[in-house]
C-alpha cells in the first residue's frame, strides 16, 4: 500500500517508526509537500495520505483519529505577516502548498479582523511576497527557519490565532484515505505505533533535523515537544468538526460570489 506523507519536519515523528522502527516496511512512502498528498489520494498515486483538514471532506475520505499534525496556541510555522495594520490588509500572497492553512488564513482575517483580501498565489519567500500584496502566508519549514519577531513587520502565529478565537485546538492534517484503506487489519494501530516509535526517538529525530535539513536542535526540538501535538483527544476532534463546518461556509461563499 502506498502512503503520501509530508515533507516538512513536523512530520518526522509521524513516520519515524515507519522509517526507522518496529514498523519498517509495512507500507511504501512518498513524500510530498502538503497539497501534493491530497493531490496523490485523488489520483489513487497513494492509498492514505496526511492529507490537509480542509481537503478530506472535498474529497470524500475518511480519517484515522488517533494522530495527527495539530496545536493549541501557537504553531510556530504558520506565520502571517503583513506590513499594514490587520484590519487594512487588502492583498494577501499566500504559500498555496496546503490548501489548510490558506482557508485558516482567510477565516480568521474574516472573522478576527473583518477582511477578505484578495489572494495571490507566490513562493514562500517573505520579503518578496510583502513586496507585491500588503500580507504574506508562509507555512512548514521556512516558516519555522524565520524569527518573526526580528523582521519588523505585523505578524501572526495562526495557531495562537485560532484558539484564541475558538478555545479550542487546532489539527492541520490528519492520516485520511478511503475506507477499504483504513479498515485494512492493523492500519490503524501501525500508525499508532509509528508515532509512539517517534516519541521514544526524539534524540535521533532532532539529531537528524541538524544534519540533514540544517536546523538549531534546540529549535527543532522545542518546536516538536512543545509546539506541534501529535495525539488527538476528543478536543482535538471538536476543534477539526469546527473548522472543516468554517471551510464549509468559505467554500460556499466562494461558489455565490461567481454565480
Amino acid at each position: 500500500m502506498q502512503v503520501s506523507a509530508v515533507s516538512y519536519l513536523n512530520t518526522w515523528p509521524l513516520v519515524w517508526g515507519f522509517l526507522h522502527g518496529p514498523q519498517r516496511g509495512r507500507f511504501a512512502f512518498r513524500f510530498d509537500l502538503p497539497a501534493r498528498c491530497a493531490e496523490a489520494l485523488a489520483r489513487n498515486e497513494a492509498q492514505i495520505g496526511l492529507v490537509p483538514c480542509a481537503e478530506i471532506e472535498r474529497l470524500g475520505l475518511e480519517l484515522l483519529p488517533d494522530v495527527g499534525i495539530a496545536c493549541e496556541g501557537a504553531v510556530r510555522s504558520i506565520l502571517l505577516f503583513s506590513k499594514k495594520p490587520f484590519r487594512e490588509i487588502k492583498t494577501f500572497s499566500v504559500d498555496s502548498s496546503s490548501r489548510t492553512s490558506v482557508a485558516l488564513s482567510r477565516i480568521l482575517l474574516r472573522e478576527r479582523y473583518g477582511v477578505t483580501p484578495e489572494l495571490r498565489t507566490d513562493a514562500p519567500d517573505v520579503g518578496q511576497m510583502l513586496e507585491e500584496s500588503d500580507a504574506a502566508l508562509v507555512i512548514g519549514d521556512p516558516a519555522l527557519r524565520l524569527e518573526p519577531e526580528k523582521m519588523g513587520w505585523n505578524w501572526l502565529d495562526l495557531g495562537a490565532e485560532w484558539t484564541a478565537w475558538t478555545g479550542l485546538p487546532m489539527v492541520f492534517a490528519a492520516w485520511a484515505g478511503r475506507g477499504e484503506a483504513l479498515e485494512q487489519p492493523g492500519v490503524r494501530e501501525a500508525f499508532v505505533a509509528s508515532w509512539k516509535w517517534g516519541r521514544e526517538h526524539m534524540d535521533e529525530i532532532v539529531a537528524q533535523a541538524q544534519a540533514e535539513r540544517g536546523f538549531d536542535g534546540g529549535v527543532a526540538r522545542e518546536y516538536l515537544t512543545r509546539f506541534i501535538q501529535f495525539e488527538l483527544t476528543p478536543r482535538h476532534l471538536e476543534g477539526l468538526a469546527l473548522f472543516r463546518s468554517l471551510v464549509r461556509d468559505l467554500d460556499s461563499r466562494k461558489e455565490r460570489s461567481v454565480r
